[in-house]
């Protein structure tokens, strides 16, 4: 806790004094109820374990008489570390403090099954998977290969390559009844790359052999705000930003979880191209009205 407590005083480009870490420490032991006090001499033996353990660097300015953080090796790694330590922490001081403090209530995300998929992907261990399928209940059994635990949607999903199907498939964790790391190794498979394979995806949808598109999004200047802080996807790239407009570029599969997520923003988001996926849009938009047509009512 004390070395998250450190790196969160000089995330995102800070610097601090021994002297004012020490404070911050002081502050945050006080509120989390954990003793973070440190002398400068254990404080030196800190950092050595934070590089160690997180791939962290802080190094001393000698001009300004402060610690730094050197740039970080695995950004998007250490930034879910940190998320996690503010959930932790925020966790740990809410039975104290119900009446401020209120958690979304979702259902388990089958993270209890992460360390043993990791162990098997680490060490090219096929599994026997028994998981239940989304859209009918069905239980099926599969001999897989496992390659990787991707996040999409606040939801987790395990990457793997179905050896009696020969293709990838995604598995969400939150619907695997169990499974079984059998004795038997498997060779990664030279012609599969796993971050190629999701590179145009929105989610966890991939449409084999379909190239992406070159999709154009047009957003409110209040809805932009958003989009702004919290990108649709990693190929995202701003082309208007004023009083009046956000327009943003996309490269992207058309899938269904896209289009699910377009749909999502309702009438601040209007789609310039392509016009493949305007059609689409007007397709699910008729179908939506159809339910509410006076013929129903």
């Amino acid at each position: 806790m004390r070395y998250l407590t450190i790196l969160k005083k000089l995330r995102n480009g800070r610097h601090a004094s021994f002297e004012e870490i020490q404070t911050f420490l002081e502050n945050e032991s006080e509120i989390s109820g954990n003793d973070m006090r440190v002398s400068l001499r254990t404080f030196q033996r800190d950092i050595q374990d934070i590089l160690t353990i997180f791939h962290v660097e802080i190094k001393y300015d000698r001009l300004r008489k402060a610690y730094y953080i050197e740039e970080e090796e695995k950004p998007e790694i250490n930034e879910l570390m940190f998320e996690a330590f503010d959930l932790f922490n925020l966790m740990n001081i809410a039975s104290n403090h119900s009446a401020y403090i209120q958690f979304e209530k979702r259902r388990p995300q089958g993270t209890q099954h992460f360390s043993g998929l990791l162990h098997a992907i680490k060490n090219n261990l096929i599994i026997v998977l028994t998981h239940i399928k989304f859209w009918n209940n069905e239980i099926t059994s599969r001999e897989l290969e496992p390659y990787l635990l991707k996040e999409s949607q606040n939801r987790w999903y395990l990457v793997a390559y179905d050896i009696n199907a020969e293709k990838i498939k995604t598995f969400g964790l939150d619907r695997i009844v169990s499974f079984e790391i059998i004795k038997k190794t498997f060779q990664p498979r030279i012609d599969l790359n796993i971050n190629s394979h999701f590179k145009h995806c929105f989610g966890i949808i991939s449409l084999e052999n379909e190239p992406p598109e070159e999709i154009i999004l047009s957003f409110d200047a209040e809805q932009g705000k958003y989009i702004k802080t919290y990108p649709i996807h990693e190929s995202q790239i701003i082309l208007k930003d004023d009083e009046n407009e956000f327009r943003i570029q996309l490269k992207l599969q058309l899938t269904w979880d896209f289009l699910m997520e377009i749909m999502s923003f309702g009438s601040s988001v209007q789609v310039l191209s392509p016009i493949k996926l305007i059609n689409m849009l007007k397709e699910e938009f008729q179908k939506s009205l159809a339910l509410y047509s006076t013929e129903n009512e």
